[in-house]
């Protein structure tokens, strides 16, 4: 694990972005594309903006990119909380990314069908994943202060999913179905970045870094890298209990 601390939500901002313009260029010198799995909630938002402004939005081959999402609620694409809406806002309706290179979860259909329609456009980009394989190549991930990640909320069945690559359910305490990537497809990215800022996240930080393995409790302890890079990217505040 790789853990960056930074002591101002300015310096957390533009050293993120900074990486990911090097993760991206680094990438396609030796590859023809980029698959990239963007995060929703309030941290990236100006990470995405950031990327989105000059100069930073020329020095990335927007054209080369493929752009998924870790997790959405079942709203529709114009209700705010809906995650997909807001990376548009942000940054994608900025930069030039080809529309049938974006994959956004559908909420138009059953959140059951949303997820089995995800599955299949990540096994037509990924076929043979074998164990020294990777799929994506860079999961932006958040982390709540109940420390959850994605849809993996605790105390859920979908924390311990093993086979499928996405999920879809119903989250009682929120009243609403949850489309989710799983750990079995993300933890074979070859760069994960949780991005986790504020001191109300610094109980669940310190259990998820530091603490006993609890993932019903915790469920970010079960994103771990098979062959590839875990980072997390943390600000002073959400790194004050971290000993």
């Amino acid at each position: 694990m790789n853990l960056h601390i930074y002591q101002n939500d300015t310096a957390f901002t533009k050293n993120v972005t900074e990486w990911i313009i090097n993760v991206i260029s680094e990438t396609l010198q030796k590859q023809e594309k980029f698959t990239w799995v963007l995060s929703g909630g309030n941290t990236p938002k100006p990470i995405y903006q950031l990327l989105s402004s000059m100069p930073y939005r020329e020095q990335i081959d927007w054209k080369k990119l493929h752009i998924f999402w870790g997790d959405e609620r079942a709203v529709p694409f114009n209700d705010d909380r809906n995650n997909a809406k807001m990376a548009f806002e942000t940054l994608l309706d900025h930069v030039s990314v080809p529309a049938d290179q974006i994959h956004v979860m559908r909420t138009d259909i059953p959140p059951e069908q949303a997820a089995m329609e995800y599955e299949k456009i990540l096994k037509e980009y990924f076929p043979l994943v074998q164990h020294s394989s990777f799929t994506f190549d860079l999961v932006l991930l958040g982390m709540g202060e109940d420390g959850h990640t994605l849809s993996l909320f605790p105390g859920t069945e979908v924390v311990h999913e093993e086979k499928a690559w996405t999920k879809a359910f119903f989250l009682k305490s929120q009243d609403m179905y949850r489309i989710t990537l799983t750990k079995s497809i993300v933890n074979r990215s070859a760069k994960i970045a949780f991005l986790t800022t504020g001191d109300n996240k610094a109980d669940a930080l310190h259990e998820v870094i530091e603490g006993k393995y609890n993932p019903d409790l915790y469920p970010s302890q079960v994103i771990k890298s098979v062959n590839g890079e875990l980072h997390w990217f943390v600000d002073s505040d959400a790194a004050l209990e971290l000993e």
